[in-house]
């Protein structure tokens, strides 16, 4: 007995098949990117929308057919054969996203599906109720099961080759995987019931379900559009699902891009990108450890330019920037891949030339340096000429630990200046005379705490949106008897390495609390910041020392504003939250200086109760024209603010860095565009006209600093 096909069925029943190819497809590739739970609910999504999918294509597939006569179905085997398409489509899936065994997996996945596939059809063939029962072809029958296995076997094979992501060839790709697997789904099917044999005068036993009564065409489209309802949500959760993990991988690209800028930071030089002194010590220590292990020389050459303070007087600093990156360039022309180029700060940079022969080859490098920064630089329309004082020392010659390396350069260098500049100088034990001179500088910082030569100035800080200055940093100066006025920087390091810093820090805090006190009496209310040293901020008696300045001066904590280094606070990271916690506890405000320039640990950072973070200046210097300083600063205030942090941005010189501060909602700033640090009587005679009843209100920064406070422990 032969039958007929509805061809309108037929094409739904195909169309079914490809469509739930694809989107089985997609979600077994989703599958393979998801690890732990998250790969096993893929994988369930993907056998359940492809099982049924296939079954449905099936159950159309045979509503198309009619013998002739009514056809009823059993539901136990129809049901069962919905069982064995998701089974199926769930081992065979997860056996294709396996990574070992690839051949292997591919195979025993097309024959898992294939047998699927064949199962499915005939356990379905199974299910009609009609007498006599259906008998097959056996070549028919064959070959149906070879397309199954065979359509198989190419859908998989198209999957695994599938390349991630979403772009035109791989949708083209996919798309064929699934052109592929639905034709091989329905040839299969109909290949299958060409297959079968209906006996002369066959009939169903029962009306069951899907009888005439019902019309096999509305009965196909109810279950097509289920099942295409069911393919579409998924299809959409998919497409959001992706769309998720784009946005993530977007911003943990992200986050990795602000992360390498911060290490970048953390160890090279903002201005020239040259490795800064953190960097510089590992180089040396791995120059040293392989100048030991294969018994080779290495140089260690300190250069300073003559008289780039002048420079900076007379052009300002922004070309004296220009001038030290373009040493920089020169300097970076005269070295091998290998070799390394760095700079200390100022202007002074070290060249580290590994695996010379003997002194000489490092006399060649310093004749080359003498030459290239000889020649003249032209800043702001003039031909400056510099000239560099070059220090040298040779590993294990003249030292064999970093730190000794260094100090004998620095000295050969010193010795280079006293010849008269513009040379080069071997390092020689008699040399070490110049430490006779920092133990004079040391002896005469010893005195100057005695006999109070030291002073403070005082530098505003000014609201970035009001232009309101409500608060001032405390910068000490050290009025010497002979040399005049000394800024930090000329002994503040010495301060720091002999344990001086202790008994100065002291003096500054007691100071500048008595400083802010007098103010108010005068009706000036202003917070006073003072800059606590690394090694002051570890002093057991830190809190006690705190106390007893507020206590002196009789003034209130929320007036005083502790600025720590960034470096000094990650230090030890977990006895910082300790002890600023403490420090915190006694009403006082803390921020964070020179923001940037270390590396900090952001999950400690949200732990510290800190109320401001302190751009550094380097970031600063060339926000306007440097688009990766820009980006570094962009995202500090975004963090900042997201931490509910107040931003501080120091070295600010130009009308343009501060509008492009107020651009990013920075809060408050200091430097030479507003005033340099100044003596108390000229800081308050710089100071605007303030009315008694504003002089004497409680400013807003300190208020939103409290506000802060609460908003990061909520």
């Amino acid at each position: 007995m032969t039958g007929t096909y509805n061809y309108s069925l037929v094409l739904l029943s195909i169309l079914v098949a490809i469509l739930v190819s694809h989107t089985a497809l997609r979600l077994a590739a989703r599958m393979v990117s998801a690890r732990g739970a998250a790969a096993q609910l893929w994988l369930a999504a993907a056998a359940i929308a492809m099982g049924t999918g296939i079954w449905s294509m099936h159950f159309i597939g045979m509503l198309a057919f009619s013998p002739g006569f009514p056809l009823s179905y059993s539901l136990t085997p129809t049901i069962g054969s919905l069982g064995i398409a998701i089974a199926t489509s769930a081992l065979s899936l997860a056996l294709a996203g396996k990574s070992a065994g690839a051949r292997v997996r591919l195979i025993s996945g097309a024959l898992i599906m294939g047998a699927g596939i064949c199962a499915l059809h005939y356990v379905g063939m199974a299910a009609v109720q009609v007498v006599p029962r259906i008998t097959y072809e056996p070549q028919l029958l064959a070959a149906s099961a070879a397309i199954a296995v065979g359509g198989s076997f190419a859908a998989l094979w198209l999957f695994n080759n599938l390349d991630a992501g979403n772009t035109g060839w791989t949708r083209v790709k996919r798309a064929g995987a699934a052109l592929v697997m639905g034709l091989a789904i329905s040839g299969m099917h109909y290949t299958g019931m060409a297959a079968s044999r209906f006996a002369p005068g066959s009939h169903c036993l029962s009306p069951g379900i899907a009888g005439n009564s019902l019309d096999n065409r509305w009965l196909a489209l109810v279950i097509a559009t289920l099942t295409l309802g069911l393919l579409a949500i998924t299809t959409i959760l998919l497409i959001y699902d992706t769309y998720l993990e784009s946005n993530v991988r977007r911003y943990n690209e992200m986050l990795e891009h602000a992360n390498a800028q911060l290490r970048h930071a953390a160890t090279h030089d903002a201005l020239t990108g040259l490795p800064n002194r953190v960097l510089l010590a590992d180089r040396l220590g791995q120059a040293i450890e392989r100048a030991a292990r294969h018994s080779v020389r290495f140089a260690v050459l300190v250069v300073d330019l003559d008289r780039f303070k002048a420079i900076n007087d007379s052009l300002g600093h922004i070309a004296g920037d220009e001038l030290l990156q373009e040493v920089a360039r020169r300097l970076s022309g005269l070295l091998r891949r290998e070799d390394t180029l760095a700079r200390l700060g100022g202007d002074e940079f070290v060249l580290l030339v590994h695996e010379i022969a003997d002194a000489r080859d490092a006399e060649i490098v310093a004749r080359k340096v003498l030459a290239q920064v000889s020649q003249p630089t032209r800043l702001s329309g003039l031909d400056v000429h510099v000239s560099p004082s070059v220090g040298i020392c040779v590993c294990p010659d003249d030292g064999s630990d970093a730190e000794t390396l260094l100090q004998h350069a620095d000295a050969a260098m010193y010795h280079a200046k006293k010849k008269g500049r513009n040379t080069f100088q071997f390092f020689a034990p008699a040399m070490n005379a110049f430490a006779r001179e920092r133990l004079e500088l040391e002896t005469g910082l010893r005195a100057a705490l005695a006999h109070r030569e030291f002073e403070l100035h005082y530098q505003p800080k000014v609201d970035v949106a009001t232009g309101r200055i409500e608060s001032a940093e405390a910068l000490i100066r050290w009025r010497h008897p002979k040399k005049g006025l000394i800024p930090p920087g000329g002994f503040i390091p010495l301060a720091e390495e002999t344990g001086l810093i202790v008994p100065l820090g002291e003096w500054v805090l007691f100071e500048a609390c008595r400083q802010a006190s007098a103010w108010q009496d005068e009706g000036l209310h202003l917070r006073m910041a003072v800059n606590l040293s690394a090694r002051q901020f570890r002093q057991e008696t830190l809190i006690e020392t705190v106390r007893g300045a507020l206590s002196t001066a009789r003034l209130e904590p929320r007036y005083l504003e502790l600025e720590l280094t960034e470096s000094a606070v990650m230090q030890d990271a977990e006895s910082s939250v300790q002890i600023m916690r403490r420090l915190s506890d006694l009403g006082l405000r803390i921020s964070v200086d020179d923001f940037g320039t270390g590396y900090s640990s952001l999950s400690y950072l949200r732990r510290l109760p800190l109320d401001k973070l302190k751009i550094d200046r380097s970031f600063i210097r060339e926000v306007v024209t440097s688009r990766d300083d820009a980006e570094i600063v962009r995202a500090i205030v975004s963090l900042a603010h997201s931490l509910h942090l107040k931003v501080i941005a120091e070295g600010v010189e130009t009308a343009e860095q501060l509008q492009f501060l107020r651009s990013l909602g920075c809060d408050q700033y200091q430097g030479f565009l507003c005033s340099p640090p100044l003596p108390p009587t000229e800081f308050v005679a710089f100071l605007p006209h303030r009315p008694t009843d504003v002089s004497k209100r409680v400013p807003a920064s300190l208020e939103d600093t409290m506000i802060s406070r609460v908003l990061r422990k909520i």
